[in-house]
């Protein structure tokens, strides 16, 4: 695939663009601060998001080995679960790379002999929004299970407390 090609070489730039768009779904303040502090531990959701995408693009542009894709999205998608967001919305940064694409490939893509290629790209994109939805799910699942846990943990030991335990 020679559109593959032109975006390994362009594989940081991408990266760049996308972790810009994805920034920019957080509130404006906290988009601000992800984008300035460099420090791991003084951002570290900034860090394993960044780290998160790399990740992403290297198996995008490579053969998408199952595992790194799911690494990857699992290191972004961790936080997007715990977050306030909906599910549409923590999903959404991965329909962001077709536009990063078409962006950073505009003039190599006027001429029009990369459409077959682009449709094939945009159609590995929606394989990793699917992907994308499973890890979401089961972040989602165990975050609602540790809340049932600590939610049976403390009325079971209210219960003791009172003297009513089963």
């Amino acid at each position: 695939m020679k559109l593959l090609l032109l975006l390994s070489e362009r594989k940081v730039r991408l990266t760049e663009r996308w972790q810009q768009r994805l920034f920019e779904s957080y509130p404006a303040e906290t988009a601000t601060f992800l984008k300035k502090e460099k420090d791991r531990f003084g951002n570290p959701v900034g860090q394993r998001l960044s780290q998160g995408l790399r990740e992403l693009v290297q198996a995008f542009l490579a053969e998408m080995d199952r595992d790194q894709v799911l690494a990857g999205l699992d290191e972004i998608l961790r936080i997007r679960a715990i977050q306030d967001f909906t599910p549409s919305q923590a999903l959404a940064f991965i329909f962001l790379l077709k536009n990063v694409i078409r962006e950073e490939l505009a003039p190599e893509l006027k001429s029009g002999q990369y459409s077959q290629e682009l449709q094939e790209l945009e159609a590995r994109i929606d394989g990793l929004a699917l992907l994308g939805f499973d890890v979401y799910t089961q972040r989602r699942e165990l975050l609602n299970q540790v809340r049932v846990d600590e939610i049976r943990g403390r009325v079971s030991g209210l219960l003791r407390r009172t003297g009513l335990s089963l």
